[in-house]
């Protein structure tokens, strides 16, 4: 039986691609790349500023990390959060399930998120545009499409 590995990390910085599994056990691995979207509530965002109690929110995932492991019989786990401003169009979450076979492997990515957005204290502060700054940028898009 192979030994179950995970990486949990809260950074400041864009989210990397961690690089490829060299396990020959893993039959599925499931990368997921969390992306902050243009619009939140109705309206247009320039992009969210996730908030975190560091310590804590390390400790949490870390559990559900473990707790995932155990209960999908994952081989390897990597969950990244990013935290601070991030843009509209970047990564905030990247996850990767990797097990033996895919049903096991899906399920436990998306258990992995539900379980993040309800247990883990990080919260996000959507930045909206104003509307100013909306017309501009559609002033500019319809002057460069004509």
């Amino acid at each position: 039986m192979a030994i179950s590995i995970w990486e949990v990390s809260i950074v400041d910085a864009p989210l990397e691609f961690p690089g490829e599994l060299s396990d020959s056990d893993s039959g599925a691995v499931i990368d997921f790349w969390g992306r902050v979207r243009e619009i939140e509530d109705g309206r247009a965002i320039e992009g969210i500023n996730y908030e975190v109690h560091r310590a804590m929110a390390e400790h949490q995932m870390n559990l559900l990390a473990e707790k995932a492991t155990v209960d999908f019989f994952l081989i390897g786990l990597v969950l990244r959060h990013r935290v601070g401003f991030v843009r509209t169009g970047e990564a905030s979450l990247f996850l990767r399930a990797a097990s033996r076979h895919r049903a096991a492997a899906f399920a436990a990515s998306q258990w992995l998120i539900t379980e993040l957005k309800e247990k883990v204290p990080i919260w996000k502060r959507p930045i909206f545009k104003t509307v100013a700054a909306a017309r501009s940028e559609q002033q500019l898009e319809e002057a460069t499409s004509g």
